[in-house]
């Protein structure tokens, strides 16, 4: 029987610490990705244009059984950066409007929205939320001390990825909803990370990829949509998802919007079932819980090697299978990642954020005890020089 990392097609000379990043597709995913592949190129007019509806709807309803959300609120997208454009071209903006930010969130999704309340006059409000972080109650008090009048929408990550913090979008999710402000959580690393019940969580908008911890072909992610936020969703693209008395995914218009917007290869989108298959046939709760224990070993001991603190506080809940860990001052941490890579082959971020610099640590299920070992052999040979 194979072990888990045998079923990855990770370079055997890498040792591969950034997931994050990326993530990495199972053989056996990948594999129901090319098949979908070549079914559509047996027949592309049959395929796309009378069965693809089903094979999607299909697919969205494991996604849905996946994150316990109503398979009609979730859609299909490129990317989680792509959802988060559709969010924020779709709540036009009014000059003076503001939205409310931390200074934890993925660069791209940050460029969407500056671009989006730069065009309308409105303002992209950047909450600071320091490290370590406080208590859940603490942080939803911090990022409200940014709300104002004029406050549309709350924007935020369940787990950045700059800084791997999990912050508690319920309550402030809860919060907003009593002051008539939407919210709209960037989930890019929490499918497959943490378990998700998207109508637990309560945000309007929830974006999430499903190539990353959820072991999905790349180009495959999600936009799940409140029910009663839906007629805010606008098409990002038109095409024919959009026009007077067209309906084609059963009377949706935010499906169709969103789903119908030209020729692509749906490929990635109907493979994700088979992802969440892998992780049923491979007990993924304990993969989880193993890969945790791993990141919080290595945190330990590179923050044993540098003498500098954690970046969080003993509730683990903080972090999960993804965390940083403090470098000392670094000019270019480019230069480190590539001396960790070029001289000991270990592939991981090193970042600067808020002026510190960190190594950005993530484990999945293919990661051993062994790549741990040598990351801190790595570090021990180059942060002296």
């Amino acid at each position: 029987m194979m072990s888990l990392k045998e079923q990855f097609m990770l370079d055997p000379d890498v040792v591969f610490l950034n997931h994050g990043s990326f993530g990495a597709t199972p053989r056996p995913v990948f594999d129901a990705y090319q098949a979908w592949q070549r079914r559509l190129e047996r027949q592309p007019v049959r395929f796309l244009a009378e069965e693809l509806i089903d094979h999607l709807r299909a697919a969205r309803q494991a996604l849905g059984a996946y994150l316990r959300a109503d398979p009609d609120d979730l859609v299909y997208v490129p990317n989680a950066t792509f959802a988060v454009n559709v969010v924020a071209r779709s709540l036009n903006l009014r000059p003076g409007d503001e939205v409310l930010t931390t200074d934890h969130e993925y660069g791209a999704c940050d460029n969407a929205w500056e671009f989006n309340c730069r065009k309308a006059g409105a303002s992209c409000v950047r909450q600071s939320i320091p490290l370590p972080l406080a208590s859940p109650d603490q942080i939803v008090e911090r990022l409200w001390e940014g709300v104002t009048h004029r406050t549309r929408a709350i924007f935020l990550s369940h787990i950045t990825s700059p800084t791997a913090q999990c912050l508690p979008v319920e309550p402030i999710g809860q919060r907003a909803r009593e002051a008539g402000i939407l919210t709209v959580v960037d989930g890019a690393h929490a499918p497959g990370q943490i378990p998700l019940d998207l109508p637990a969580i309560g945000a309007d908008f929830y974006v999430g990829d499903s190539h990353k911890w959820m072991l999905g072909p790349k180009g495959s992610a999600f936009l799940y949509t409140r029910r009663e936020a839906q007629h805010l969703v606008e098409p990002l693209v038109v095409s024919w998802g959009w026009g007077e008395n067209l309906s084609i995914s059963a009377g949706s218009s935010y499906l169709d919007y969103l789903e119908w917007w030209g020729t692509k290869d749906p490929a990635a989108y109907l493979a994700v079932p088979a992802a969440i298959q892998f992780q049923d046939q491979n007990d993924w709760p304990a993969v989880r819980r193993s890969c945790h224990e791993l990141a919080r070993q290595a945190l330990q001991r590179v923050c044993d090697l540098t003498a500098l603190p954690s970046p969080y506080t003993d509730d683990e809940g903080f972090y999960h299978q993804m965390m940083i860990a403090p470098l000392p001052p670094i000019d270019d941490p480019r230069d480190l990642k590539a001396r960790l890579y070029d001289e000991f082959r270990v592939e991981v971020p090193c970042i600067t954020w808020n002026d510190r610099q960190f190594v950005r640590v993530s484990v999945q299920g293919y990661n051993t005890q062994a790549d741990i070992d040598a990351l801190l052999t790595a570090l021990e040979a180059v942060l002296p020089q």
